[in-house]
């Protein structure tokens, strides 16, 4: 009943990633068919026990902490669409305690790894497009909806910056290091213009595929993984990867993190936060190995 316009409000109100919103509307849709199933027909009748009963259900199914507070934090963000528009004058969701999850290890290469797969590239027309890929993920440590994204006129080589342009509309400019920037300069003024074909000037984005249409992030796992391989690294490899191994190697060596956070687009400090930990435990395996007393 108020899926399409709850992902408008979405969309267009609070600018959220498509992939987001869809996630969003699918998690309100599995809480109406709940509801419907309780003998509500009307959300805006839902009340806190009905909010309540349904994330008991969902622990009863063996749904994983992570899935239960991201589902929760959709119906939130439905009720609070229904208060803003004054359909409800209630929030049934605001006294609900989010399920404690677990923090995940964050999986990061290390130099020499980042080294390694940075190598693997060859000088074909794909190799130079994918060296120019994964130096710009490693040097920025963007996205990869960001990176996905990026338009041919979201590069500066002159000045050496990217702008980025994030998500609920707000844009970043970040540096370039000079590898990434003669590996973007190799692929933009040689090689682009051949994945173009017969698109000149139709085709704004920045990274193309064979049919000279913008590459899609299957395709860029893809390339990732294959490189992985190359490089002998059985870790998993994926942009998120690129994205913590940048925050990992800037912290360690001395980057703040109210800085780390502006360059990683963080909205709230505590999710730079986590990229301590790493280097927390790297140490305290320092200490305990080398202490005669540890």
């Amino acid at each position: 009943m108020y899926g399409e316009k709850f992902r408008a409000y979405l969309s267009d109100a609070k600018k959220m990633a498509p992939n987001s919103v869809t996630a969003y509307v699918r998690d309100l849709n599995e809480f109406e068919a709940y509801m419907a199933r309780r003998g509500v027909s009307d959300l805006k009748d839902a009340s806190e026990s009905d909010t309540a009963a349904w994330l008991m259900e969902l622990k009863s199914d063996n749904r994983s902490a992570a899935t239960i507070s991201r589902k929760l934090a959709s119906v939130r963000a439905f009720f609070k669409y229904m208060n803003t528009h004054g359909i409800m004058s209630t929030n049934p969701s605001v006294d609900i305690r989010t399920p404690k999850v677990a923090r995940k290890e964050v999986e990061y290469l290390t130099i020499e790894e980042v080294e390694g797969v940075l190598t693997k590239p060859d000088t074909s027309l794909k190799g130079v497009r994918d060296r120019a890929i994964l130096e710009l993920l490693y040097a920025t440590g963007m996205r990869v909806t960001e990176l996905i994204e990026m338009n041919i006129d979201d590069v500066n080589l002159r000045m050496g910056f990217v702008t980025l342009r994030g998500t609920h509309s707000k844009s970043r400019i970040i540096p370039l290091g000079r590898p990434a920037r003669a590996a973007l300069e190799e692929y933009i003024y040689e090689d682009r213009s051949k994945l173009l074909r017969d698109r000149h000037d139709k085709e704004k984005a920045l990274f193309l595929n064979y049919y000279g249409e913008r590459i899609t992030r299957q395709a860029l796992w893809k390339i990732m993984k294959g490189y992985a391989a190359q490089a002998k690294i059985e870790k998993k490899i994926t942009p998120q990867t690129f994205r913590n191994s940048f925050a990992v190697h800037m912290i360690q060596n001395g980057a703040d993190l109210k800085t780390l956070q502006e360059l990683l687009g963080h909205e709230d400090i505590s999710a730079t936060q986590i990229y301590l930990s790493v280097t927390k435990n790297k140490i305290k395996d320092v200490y305990d190995r080398t202490h005669p007393r540890a």
